[in-house]
């Protein structure tokens, strides 16, 4: 592997892992907001409104740089078809997460790379071969992925560790029994259900956008603006309480800029330089990691105790995950070999076999 390979593969991997770890956070912190009365859609409009205007001046540097295509009418409406999906998804997700618990989301979030692999399948994204090793790992590394995640969430075990700490935990915000009703949190888990179902389709059109126009920040600025303004025109019309806009500061105000800023700023230009660098599976397969980092973090800051339900989860979550890394892997060094023989002086003499791998890819 190329010292250029093996350093973009880093990055990649460093960068979606301390993505999920701000996912949680802001996850986290949108939960108490919500507490303190903020509004979901209010919410969406207003985060997703900081970072068009962090994202503002984007356009106009990489339309200087003269080295993209023209931003055309139909790129704009493929972007603004984008928006109308992160629009539905963050709505549906939020309101997911204000009905339930942070927790949930990040259980239920690891569906999403079997949702990303069945419609990367599909539309032809993804090469699935039941006989080659490397699709049989990933297949059976994202059900054992999604096995642990519910192992994780719905058994607590005895205690491992113990902290004096009495602080609301992720886990402690779970108990759906006792802290909320029955109905509130199978409601809240099918609006999440819903969420995570379309983020993998957000992730394969936003692939297709940016290979026909190579310019995240571009995309992400337009998207966003779009997100923010079809979620207004949601909240305009469900809430006609225009007291609900009313942000003061404290942790609403702060819930908002930090998911602006970290998630739908940064976040989401992590996710589509990702998705241009290593493909929509690649991304998707870092969901198994958000229950972990919930553990983690819970232990490290909030003082939470260690069950073994929770160790035991995230022992098969780790386990399916870094079987579907292996799995991509094995196809990513075949694909490499390929490459190489083609390059070879014996691959110029077949010019055809170059030009139907090149097809292929």
């Amino acid at each position: 592997m190329r010292r250029s390979d093996w350093c973009r593969d880093v990055v990649s991997f460093s960068a979606m892992v301390a993505l999920e770890c701000t996912n949680v956070g802001l996850n986290t912190l949108y939960k108490a907001a919500t507490l303190k009365g903020l509004n979901y859609h209010v919410f969406v409009v207003y985060a997703y409104g900081v970072a068009a205007l962090v994202l503002l001046p984007s356009p106009f540097i990489t339309h200087r740089r003269g080295v993209l295509p023209p931003l055309s009418f139909s790129i704009l409406c493929k972007i603004f078809v984008l928006g109308l999906i992160g629009c539905a998804s963050q709505t549906m997700g939020y309101r997911g997460i204000n009905m339930s618990s942070p927790t949930l989301a990040s259980a239920i979030s690891n569906l999403v790379p079997a949702f990303t692999f069945i419609l990367a399948v599909i539309f032809r994204m993804e090469k699935l071969a039941l006989r080659s090793s490397s699709s049989q790992a990933k297949i059976i590394g994202t059900i054992v992925s999604i096995s642990g995640a519910f192992v994780v969430t719905l058994y607590k075990g005895p205690p491992i560790i113990l902290t004096p700490s009495s602080s609301i935990s992720l886990h402690q915000l779970q108990q759906p029994l006792h802290s909320s009703s029955a109905s509130s949190w199978v409601i809240g888990a099918l609006f999440l259900s819903v969420e995570y179902f379309l983020t993998p389709v957000w992730y394969i059109v936003q692939a297709h956008i940016i290979k026909e126009y190579p310019s995240e920040p571009t995309v992400v600025f337009f998207y966003t603006l779009f997100v923010s303004f079809s979620a207004a025109i949601v909240s305009l019309v469900t809430e006609p309480n225009l007291s609900i806009w009313i942000v003061r500061p404290g942790i609403a105000l702060a819930s908002i800029l930090c998911s602006g800023l970290f998630g739908s700023f940064l976040g989401n230009t992590i996710h589509t330089w990702a998705i241009r660098m290593k493909g929509p599976v690649y991304v998707a397969m870092f969901k198994p990691l958000a229950i972990i980092i919930a553990i983690a973090m819970g232990i490290a800051l909030l003082g939470d105790s260690l069950y073994l339900g929770s160790v035991f989860g995230a022992t098969i979550i780790s386990i399916g995950f870094y079987t579907v890394m292996w799995g991509k892997a094995q196809e990513e060094m075949v694909e490499d070999c390929i490459v190489s023989s083609l390059e070879s002086p014996y691959a110029e003499k077949a010019p055809l076999l170059q030009s139907y791998k090149i097809e292929e890819i």
